[in-house]
């Protein structure tokens, strides 16, 4: 395994991972260490090269310090990525070969499962280093944070829905889904038993098939989710699909997801703002995850009430930005990273 530097003015620390023997080429970002070590799931996607890779990565990792930050967590922000198709690319020797990249990092870099990765996969990582969290079995194993992230969401979508329209109920109410990976199927669960009516895609058809049975779910093809009649919109896939191209298609009066960096620029904030879209900040409203993972990076014993705790303080952030995003007619994304940047500028002792 080779782990070498890559040079970068955004970020304290940026690493390329290699290693010949099982074709391993990867990245670790850690955007910043202020508020703690820096925390963040692993993704393996069949990136089309390194660029792509690397550049997801650092979008990511400041993300993450973002998210953390929201949540009121004593963590800073890190992302790691794999280069390869899960499905066939992954296997044990790949996985060890890249904890023993985390390893290196001495604790600065905590990882957990996201795209393409399992709580399976983090028991394969844990065998080389400490510094791996949503573990399936363990004194303080948090398991698939999936769960989690989606009930946080789940609340972001009725808080914002409340803010919208003076009523967090949804029975009746219409979301368009796109992506029907864990955190995607966990919120389609939760948003077909309070009685919202779901319009779904994905690319996997089968995935597709099954929620459209289990949900009563109207399928689409994925390039149609941009454009069907709803009231509210929750990306659960890949990030930058708020655009220039995609804004001016939506049909919704409300935004809120749990892809990560669902914004392709800060401008498209604005452009969803001036359209009369209302948008839930992706890094507060997805933030149900890394609570759950801090509890097993923190070592906290009762997971429950600590969950529980920041996810209800989480709600009151948001219900915050909200507020104040109406008042000064700005968009919730705007207030969102000040809000964050202010709780950065004075991190706790």
């Amino acid at each position: 395994m080779n782990i070498t530097p890559v040079p970068s003015s955004s970020h304290e620390e940026i690493y390329c991972v290699e290693d010949t023997a099982t074709g391993l080429h990867g990245y670790i970002a850690v955007h910043s260490t202020l508020m703690g070590p820096a925390a963040g799931g692993l993704r393996m996607r069949p990136y089309a090269n390194a660029e792509d890779a690397l550049t997801d990565v650092k979008r990511l990792s400041e993300g993450m310090t973002y998210k953390n930050a929201a949540a009121g967590l004593p963590l800073g922000g890190g992302k790691a990525v794999i280069i390869g198709d899960p499905s066939h690319d992954k296997t044990p020797e790949l996985l060890q070969a890249f904890g023993e990249g985390i390893n290196s990092l001495k604790g600065r870099y905590y990882t957990a499962e996201d795209m393409g990765m399992s709580p399976t996969d983090m028991a394969q990582l844990a065998k080389v280093t400490p510094c791996v969290a949503g573990l399936p079995t363990g004194d303080y194993a948090s398991g698939d944070p999936s769960p989690i992230t989606a009930r946080g969401i789940f609340n972001a979508i009725r808080t914002t829905q409340k803010h919208h329209c003076g009523s967090a109920e949804l029975e009746g109410i219409t979301v368009a889904v796109q992506g029907l990976g864990n955190v995607g199927w966990h919120l389609c669960d939760l948003l077909n038993m309070a009685g919202a009516s779901l319009i779904i895609t994905d690319t996997d058809a089968k995935r597709v098939a099954k929620a459209v049975t289990v949900f009563g779910a109207q399928a689409v093809e994925p390039d149609q989710i941009y454009t069907v009649e709803a009231d509210i919109f929750a990306p659960c896939a890949i990030g930058g699909i708020l655009n220039a191209t995609t804004i001016p298609l939506l049909k919704v009066a409300i935004v809120a997801g749990g892809a990560n960096n669902q914004l392709a620029t800060p401008q498209d904030a604005t452009a969803l703002h001036d359209r009369g879209i209302l948008y839930a900040p992706d890094f507060v409203a997805n933030g149900g995850g890394i609570i759950n993972v801090a509890t097993e990076i923190l070592e906290i014993s009762d997971r429950t009430a600590f969950v529980d705790e920041k996810l209800a303080a989480l709600d009151l952030t948001l219900q915050a930005i909200l507020r104040q995003a109406k008042a000064e007619n700005t968009s919730p994304d705007a207030v969102a990273i000040a809000t964050v940047q202010a709780k950065m500028a004075r991190p706790a002792a």
